[in-house]
């Protein structure tokens, strides 16, 4: 079974910034990442997504301060958050899709918290 692995979550200062990591177990091919976040009482939402050629989608809020990349050969995504504000507060999730084993997987969330 593939596991999507995140790292690099945690409590940061408004302002500040945080780097979260997500490696796809095996190193499958993917077609699509993403990171989705869900905060209290809210539903999950696409945060940034980027597919295998490198093209990318940001939700609204998320532009010019986040940055979503990927290394092909680690199986790997990033994302790269800047200005952090505590609106950005929530659980941020990995989310790959792929030929089998990948198909669509989740990771297991990590937590954001944007704090003064």
């Amino acid at each position: 079974q593939v596991q999507l692995v995140e790292s690099g979550g945690g409590l940061v200062q408004p302002g500040g910034s945080l780097r979260l990591s997500c490696a796809v177990s095996g190193r499958f091919f993917t077609d699509a990442m993403a990171w989705y976040r869900q905060a209290p009482g809210k539903q999950r939402e696409l945060v940034a997504q980027i597919n295998s050629g490198g093209a990318t989608t940001y939700e609204e809020s998320v532009k010019g301060r986040f940055t979503i990349s990927r290394d092909n050969a680690k199986s790997t995504v990033y994302l790269q958050m800047n200005s952090l504000k505590p609106e950005d507060t929530a659980v941020y999730y990995c989310y790959a899709v792929g030929p089998p084993p990948v198909r669509s997987s989740w990771g297991q969330g990590t937590q954001v918290t944007v704090s003064s």
